[in-house]
């Protein structure tokens, strides 16, 4: 529930966190009240692409830069059509954006798509409270007549938990479309969209490839209509314990041993697909600063994270999977967890980090060109055949 109201800096606001730790601030954005899971982001830019990023869904960012802001809006670094996340908060945020592709403040933006925010927020004992005891349920309430705060706890702690949630459908296209490739057609790849975030396809089609996105929904049947050299799952929201039909249809593929590539939802799919099993992280990784070891090469890159679940897949060994072997690729140097997979049997990987940095750093995009290299191979074998 939302009111959209200029001067909304002067009204005062509530943060309740499901373990009943209570932050006082202003509102910023809409007023009103929001439920989600409370998640940090550690990104110092980028604020755009994380509000637009359907990763985020039912999900209230904190922000660990204290400005933000600060370059104001504009209309060519949205990651979708819509701001995605449930709630934002903010400790300083700009009072004057200034940035040559500005076109309005971040806080315009937010009133517009009625996103209520808090600012003014200890961000960082914020931060520091989730860490130590992890992602929880959270509502920000604002408005000159606030609820108790009993009553706002109980209405947090009736909110939906993200454990159980099935949310790519919510936020997946629902009509197919097409993105072109740049200049010379050289393959096409059916891309199915979980959550997708519109760089991943135009970084495609800088390779020339031609991306059919599918609906969430898509079967194989659908997958294959588009007679596709590669497939792609995207990332996307929720409990992929919860995506059994992503996983069918991908395991489908597998079976026909079309090349596959995941980015992490994405990842967690091809994970179930293999029999490994999933968990909730206590606390994610967001942001575009972790490192993460490609155990392929010894490469440490820095990278771009959002995600909340991990697979759970052993590190020291190879394992032995319905589609052949398997092994862990990629890891996170901050607390070992997988970031990546690869069997060496079939032409699939996937990484649970976003190689199309949007907003972050350039390290890894060399996977896109990992992918074209096994399309192009899988293709050079079926002419020698």
């Amino acid at each position: 529930m939302t009111t959209s109201t200029r001067g909304a800096d002067k009204v005062p606001a509530v943060l309740v966190l499901e373990d009943g730790r209570i932050f006082r601030g202003r509102a910023y954005g809409s007023v009103g009240v929001t439920f989600g899971e409370a998640v940090f982001s550690t990104g110092m830019t980028g604020y755009q692409e994380t509000l637009t990023d359907p990763s985020y869904h039912r999900q209230v960012v904190v922000m660990t830069a204290p400005h933000v802001g600060n370059t104001g809006v504009n209309d060519e670094d949205p990651e979708s059509k819509r701001i995605w996340v449930a709630g934002y908060v903010v400790r300083d945020p700009a009072r004057v954006p200034s940035n040559w592709r500005s076109r309005r403040s971040l806080d315009e933006e937010l009133r517009e798509q009625g996103v209520v925010g808090i600012s003014g927020v200890d961000t960082r004992a914020l931060t520091r409270h989730l860490r130590e005891r992890g992602a929880m349920r959270v509502g920000i309430f604002s408005g000159n007549a606030l609820p108790d705060e009993g009553t706002m706890l109980a209405e947090v702690r009736q909110a939906p938990e993200m454990a159980g949630a099935d949310l790519s459908a919510e936020v997946a296209t629902k009509e197919a479309y097409v993105v072109p490739a740049i200049g010379e057609k050289k393959f096409t790849v059916a891309a199915v969209d979980l959550g997708i975030k519109g760089m991943t396809p135009h970084r495609m089609a800088e390779r020339g490839i031609e991306v059919h996105v599918l609906p969430a929904t898509a079967s194989v049947e659908d997958v294959y209509a588009v007679q596709p050299d590669g497939v792609f799952f995207s990332n996307g929201p929720g409990d992929p314990a919860t995506a059994d039909h992503p996983v069918a249809v991908m395991q489908a593929i597998l079976e026909r041993g079309t090349p596959l590539f995941g980015i992490c939802f994405g990842n967690q799919i091809l994970g179930r697909a293999l029999g490994f099993g999933t968990y909730k992280l206590k606390y994610g990784h967001r942001g575009i600063n972790q490192p993460v070891q490609d155990r392929t090469t010894g490469k440490v890159e820095v990278t771009a994270h959002n995600h909340g679940f991990a697979v759970d897949a052993p590190l020291d060994k190879v394992s032995e999977t319905p589609f052949g072997r398997a092994e862990v690729s990629h890891v996170c140097l901050n607390d070992q967890v997988v970031e990546g997979l690869r069997l060496l049997d079939r032409p699939a990987f996937s990484v649970q980090y976003h190689p199309e940095a949007a907003a972050g750093p350039h390290d890894a995009a060399y996977l896109f060109d990992r992918f074209t290299s096994l399309m192009n191979t899988v293709r050079m074998e079926g002419q020698r055949a």
